[in-house]
């Protein structure tokens, strides 16, 4: 694909779906867009645009395919587990209502993961936890609890897949009682207002393709909408570079700590692991 197709195939991609795809790397993205078009029979790239004016079914292949829609409960269960053992125990001995963000949820395995963590933790209290994507196919998915394969259950542990799941045809559903503590809202990262007051956000593999300078911006924005106190937890395979110029301490592997005043005590009476400072 030339510059020039290249270009102009952004700003009709901005005129018709408001994606501005100036915040996404280009040599990534030119390449993922040179395969979509040539897979169709569009000759050229202008030829591809009026077919996305005239025929909302493609218009809404290229939505699906400029977000990454690769997801599963409990992705890259070290983190999770220190989100279980050492997070969670400690924001709960703090507040016992806690609100969270999920951001780029896909279909819902992400905040659910959540959800069953904190039934497991605090059963009793009522959290928040607002789950959000762009994509409003993968939202009605999330929003119905399912149905999920086998192969995106497979992190969930056995006591926690027995009693909040059940099996319909082979495939897995979330039950009523986690589905229902979970808001799902169709929301753009990178032009949407952002909520405040979050004690955890989460933005895992959802920024892999945008630039470093869309990435620094949102690292800012995450920074004002947590608590003090509050943590942002991100991939596996991402680091937040600029994380201190932002204010952000780094917490351990995945997780980065908003500074706070208090410090609060664990149940064993030691500093608690999430201050700054504190080795892990």
């Amino acid at each position: 694909m030339e510059d020039r197709e290249f270009f102009y195939l952004k700003r009709r991609i901005k005129a018709l779906m408001g994606v501005d795809l100036d915040n996404y790397r280009e040599p990534q993205m030119r390449r993922r867009l040179n395969a979509l078009v040539s897979r169709t029979a569009a000759p050229n790239v202008v030829t591809y645009c009026r077919m996305l004016e005239q025929d909302p079914r493609m218009l809404e292949e290229l939505r699906r395919f400029l977000t990454i829609k690769v997801t599963e409960f409990f992705r890259d269960p070290l983190p999770f587990d220190y989100l279980a053992k050492a997070v969670l125990p400690n924001l709960l001995a703090k507040n016992h209502r806690l609100r969270i963000w999920s951001t780029g949820c896909s279909t819902g395995g992400e905040p659910y993961s959540l959800a069953l963590l904190l039934r497991d933790l605090s059963p009793y209290a009522r959290h928040t936890i607002l789950a959000t994507d762009i994509d409003e196919v993968s939202l009605v998915k999330a929003r119905a609890g399912g149905p999920y394969r086998a192969s995106e259950v497979k992190n969930v542990p056995s006591h926690l897949l027995e009693n909040y799941f059940r099996v319909e045809d082979g495939f897995y559903r979330v039950s009523d009682r986690i589905r229902q503590t979970v808001i799902f809202r169709q929301h753009d990262l990178l032009c949407d207002a952002f909520e405040s007051e979050f004690d955890i956000i989460l933005c895992r593999n959802v920024t892999i393709y945008f630039t470093d300078l869309a990435r620094s911006q949102l690292n800012s924005r995450f920074f004002k909408s947590l608590k003090p106190g509050g943590v942002l937890f991100i991939g596996a395979t991402e680091s937040l570079n600029d994380g201190g110029e932002q204010g952000f301490a780094r917490l351990a592997h995945c997780f980065y700590l908003r500074p706070g005043p208090a410090r609060a005590e664990s149940p064993s009476g030691e500093g608690l692991a999430l201050s700054v400072g504190g080795r892990h």
